[in-house]
């Protein structure tokens, strides 16, 4: 029976919560929050510090669902036990933080939607693409950029948050650094520091692009996509509200929850000394994604509509 401590019982936490009860093999052997957001189960041992959580559950894999910047000190330190960890995204929003230490190597980022229908073969075998085209169109309230969501030194903005998963998939398939960026940040609708929409065009050395369409005051159903253009002319379309369809159909995609434990058994198969799973994403990896993304913002030109006009 493995072992599974969980750090962090807000929104994301209860999600890991739900996905891991249903995990056979699984023992959900502790929660850390000192105020959690989610009815643990009976029996769940619940610790206001991850610390003592750390100590007393003796892990053997570590969720960490807190918010960035404590996310990474969590990961960190229960790297060092020995256990496996899981982090969500983006666990911090300062490049230089990721430069690795021992240990880094059992935390992986819980980029879920990696784990979809096709990405094993996609990842494991990489195709020659020109261009990456992520899309984004979803509906975030005000209401949801409160507390850590509030500042960017916080939290980020829309591309750290939310287009993440296919901004940091489409740099796995394409290397090179950032030549040239073109791109506008857009703040129409007062969301404390965030911004609604993000376009931005970047050159790659080598001549591959990066095509980002993100906003989050889309009226519409909410979608998160991938659009790989190869070299031989194909296309392969990332589908799903999150990427969840992965290269097949959307109405066979997976649920979340599943994607998640199929990340839960990757995590700790790689624990045990496996070769880790192709879908799997190193948080040392996670560097190059946030200079990306550091880049589209540093050079973005900036427009601030009046809320009034934007109603």
């Amino acid at each position: 029976m493995k072992r599974v401590l969980l750090v962090g019982a807000g929104e994301v936490g209860a999600k890991h919560l739900a996905a891991l009860s249903g995990v056979p093999g699984v023992l959900v052997a502790g929660v850390a929050d000192p105020d959690p957001c989610v009815d643990v189960p009976r029996g769940v041992p619940v610790f206001a510090s991850w610390r003592a959580a750390l100590s007393a559950a003796t892990p053997d894999l570590v969720v960490v669902a807190t918010p960035p910047g404590t996310a990474l000190c969590v990961a960190r330190e229960a790297a060092q036990t020995g256990a496996a960890v899981l982090v969500e995204k983006p666990c911090t929003t300062e490049p230089a933080a990721l430069v690795p230490q021992p240990g880094d190597g059992r935390i992986f980022v819980a980029f879920q939607p990696h784990f979809a229908p096709g990405l094993n073969a996609l990842l494991a075998m990489p195709p020659a693409v020109t261009r990456a085209d992520v899309l984004l169109s979803v509906h975030r309230d005000p209401g949801y950029f409160r507390g850590w969501r509030r500042t960017y030194a916080d939290a980020g903005g829309i591309l750290h948050q939310q287009a993440i998963h296919g901004l940091a998939l489409a740099l796995r398939l394409l290397p090179g650094d950032v030549e040239m960026v073109n791109a506008t940040v857009t703040h129409s609708r007062g969301l404390a520091e965030t911004e609604d929409h993000v376009i931005a065009v970047l050159a790659l050395s080598g001549g591959a692009t990066v095509q980002i369409n993100a906003r989050v005051d889309h009226p519409g159903p909410p979608a998160h996509e991938l659009i790989l253009h190869l070299t031989d002319g194909r296309r392969l379309h990332v589908r799903g509200r999150n990427l969840e369809a992965g290269l097949g159909e959307i109405a066979a995609a997976p649920t979340h929850e599943e994607l998640r434990r199929a990340m839960y058994a990757a995590a700790l198969n790689a624990a045990e000394g496996h070769p880790a799973h192709p879908c799997l994403f190193s948080m040392t990896a996670l560097r190059r994604p946030l200079e990306v993304i550091d880049r589209v913002y540093r050079d973005a030109r900036v427009v601030r509509a009046a809320y009034a006009a934007a109603a």
